[in-house]
């Protein structure tokens, strides 16, 4: 836990990357609609595989990602846990802070 930590306080990109990701999803964005695979999360925002999948387990690990099958696995946001996290929870506290976000990424006006 102590490189978690670690990693946070530098902000973690890849964890943020990850998680807004997936925040932000929409059913047209996956080609299933049980969600998204690390696969598919990895191609789309250029992180290796092994990476993707450390950044998944974080984020299942605080109950804000639930996880549906076995092979492949399909990765959705869970918004009613999110909104429940506390607010010093320093993963609940990366994915608010939007400083340096690009949100064209997440929709289309």
């Amino acid at each position: 836990m102590s490189d978690f930590v670690h990693d946070l306080d530098n902000e973690d990109k890849d964890l943020k990357r990850v998680g807004l990701e997936l925040m932000f999803l929409t059913p047209e964005k996956c080609s299933n609609t049980d969600g998204i695979s690390a696969v598919e999360l990895s191609k789309q925002l250029s992180i290796e595989l092994n990476v993707v999948k450390k950044k998944l387990k974080i984020l299942y690990e605080h109950n804000i990602v639930r996880s549906i099958g076995i092979n492949p696995k399909f990765w959705k946001f869970d918004e009613y846990n999110f909104q429940r996290m506390n607010e010093d929870d320093p993963v609940y506290r990366l994915l608010c802070s939007f400083d340096d976000v690009d949100f064209d990424r997440y929709f289309r006006y």
